[in-house]
């Protein structure tokens, strides 16, 4: 099973390895096509070359992914970790912060590739954001007073030998310390209720993007993967509450917020997901939420796979 995986993410990793250097490639031609980034923005799709050399980076990356439990190597193919990493530029050494790190799909393969002398730093949403969501109650919410100890202590336990540092901290209440420490923020699908929340006077998105701006060196990259509405959309659907937004949306809520967009890619489209006004990205898999007493339904939603996602490259300019 590890050999045919390190095989498949080799690959793929070659791939990417020109795909990042050409940077002006189509999408691979099996799939219907997709709507276009910005022309000006490059698209790191393009195919691989015979000759194409593995850096060391890259072959760390494989060898971590091919080690992780076979749960999470079955969602590669829907989450392509390895193309996103590296089109993000992501290395060992660096400090990344990623935002709601969750049960640590992520998280555990960022620790080992970011290695010893690189450091992970997760953030969590605003402790009052929580009550909006209107499935916690308050001794959930209570819990959120001590998440990033808690987190800290969990993440220290997936740590092994030579795996990344760690450190936490919440929206709203980035400490001095980590101000301007990271080299890069990943946002993978964080956004959404970020943006749905934020009406009337509570701004959480653009409270969180300021978070990010602080928290990133100049010259510091944020990698976005975001469940993606279709332009002839409603932009009222588009809000966030069914989990998708638009690319238009997020790269001015990102200019705003004083980053530039660097590049898109079609790496983790999924042209099959063609949601309507009545659906939400919950129908899809992993959640699976409307169909799982109906196993015909879950088949057919299980074949579409997981949503169609933007992934965006922005960065704080230098200063």
């Amino acid at each position: 099973m590890k050999t045919t995986v390190r095989m498949a993410v080799s690959t793929a990793l070659i791939s990417m390895t020109f795909a990042l250097g050409a940077c002006s490639g189509d999408a691979p031609p099996q799939e219907p096509e997709l709507p276009a980034p910005d022309q000006e923005i490059s698209d790191a799709i393009t195919e691989p070359r015979e000759t194409a050399p593995v850096d060391p980076a890259a072959d760390r990356l494989v060898e971590v992914l091919a080690a992780q439990p076979e749960d999470v190597q079955a969602r590669y193919a829907q989450r392509r970790p390895a193309e996103t990493l590296g089109f993000f530029g992501i290395e060992p050494g660096m400090t990344v912060a990623e935002v709601l790190p969750g049960g640590g799909w992520y998280s555990r393969i960022l620790l080992p590739y970011l290695g010893e002398d690189g450091q992970l730093i997760g953030v969590d949403y605003e402790i009052e954001m929580f009550r909006l969501f209107g499935f916690m109650n308050e001794e959930q919410i209570a819990a959120k007073a001590t998440w990033v100890e808690d987190w800290t202590a969990t993440a220290e336990g997936w740590r092994g030998e030579g795996d990344a540092s760690v450190a936490a901290f919440q929206l709203g209440a980035l400490p001095e310390a980590l101000e301007g420490s990271a080299d890069a923020v990943l946002m993978i699908r964080a956004l959404h209720n970020l943006a749905r929340f934020s009406t009337g006077d509570e701004d959480y998105l653009g409270r969180a993007l300021a978070d990010v701006h602080a928290v990133l060196r100049p010259g510091g990259v944020v990698g976005v993967v975001q469940h993606e509405a279709r332009e002839d959309m409603p932009d009222e659907w588009a809000s966030g509450a069914a989990g998708y937004l638009k690319r238009d949306f997020v790269v001015e809520a990102f200019e705003a917020a004083g980053f530039e967009l660097v590049s898109a890619s079609n790496i983790n489209a999924n042209p099959l997901d063609q949601p309507t006004v009545d659906d939400a990205v919950w129908r899809l898999p992993p959640m699976l939420a409307t169909s799982r007493d109906n196993p015909e339904l879950r088949a057919e939603k299980e074949a579409i796979g997981e949503s169609h996602r933007m992934t965006l490259k922005f960065r704080k300019p230098l200063e």
